[in-house]
């Protein structure tokens, strides 16, 4: 399938966020995916998995939530970079953040072969964390978030950490787990599992043993071949079955 790929500009709240637009060359409607990134921003790996959702048929967008603390900030995975990543992090409010992911779910319904009816989103790392927040957008109808640390004891720039909003999830949402991965303690990821049991969002969990954090990227040293072959499968299905 050929893909068409492009930097638009998205305006919100008094601010224009750069987002990265990748879309199949056809007059088809067809469903669409929003992609969060890292803290590394839209870089190689974000763009790639853009374009991968395209190839199967969705239109799909990552935007740079990092739009207004470091405009075009996009980085690689040295232990540099993952020190000015998390200052970006840290400086996020979760109000613009839901904000940013509004608009871009609006510049979407603008475009004329996006189906109307809810979009998807699938965030990694800070990402991951930062869609488990905006899956409570009526307008996410499915949410893959990928090892999402600091969900049950942070939010950006709130008191209640973000798994206290778990209530308020209107959609099916997927989270993928490595047990590997210290950054995200098993009973982190227990705590999650129970609170949506407790208010019946539709949900699954998936715990992969030999993975650690970033395992879905292929350019990181944790990348793990098997298990983000196995989740991307789970990811196609879940958006394919919601959208």
């Amino acid at each position: 399938m050929t893909v068409k790929t492009e930097t638009v500009q998205i305006p919100s709240e008094g601010v224009v966020i750069s987002a990265y637009l990748a879309q199949p060359e056809t007059t088809e409607t067809l469903p669409a995916v929003i992609v969060v990134q890292e803290i590394f921003g839209v870089n190689d790996h974000i763009k790639d998995i853009t374009r991968r959702f395209a190839q199967e048929g969705f239109i799909a967008i990552a935007p740079a939530i990092f739009q207004r603390i470091a405009p075009g900030f996009a980085t690689g995975y040295t232990p540099q970079d993952i020190e000015i990543g998390r200052k970006y992090k840290n400086q996020t409010k979760a109000k613009e953040l839901l904000a940013d992911i509004q608009a871009t779910i609006n510049y979407l319904y603008q475009l004329p072969n996006v189906k109307k009816t809810g979009v998807g989103a699938i965030g990694f790392c800070f990402g991951g964390h930062v869609v488990y927040l905006t899956a409570t957008l009526p307008d996410i109808k499915a949410t893959a978030s990928f090892y999402g640390a600091g969900i049950v004891n942070w939010c950006p720039g709130e008191d209640a950490p973000t798994i206290t909003r778990t209530k308020d999830i209107k959609g099916t949402i997927y989270c993928f787990f490595g047990e590997k991965d210290a950054s995200i303690p098993l009973q982190e990821v227990a705590q999650i599992e129970a609170e949506l049991k407790k208010y019946n969002i539709p949900h699954k969990i998936f715990r992969y043993p030999e993975a650690d954090h970033g395992f879905m990227c292929d350019q990181r040293d944790s990348y793990h071949p098997a298990s983000a072959q196995d989740a991307w499968q789970k990811v196609l299905e879940l958006f394919r079955s919601t959208l």
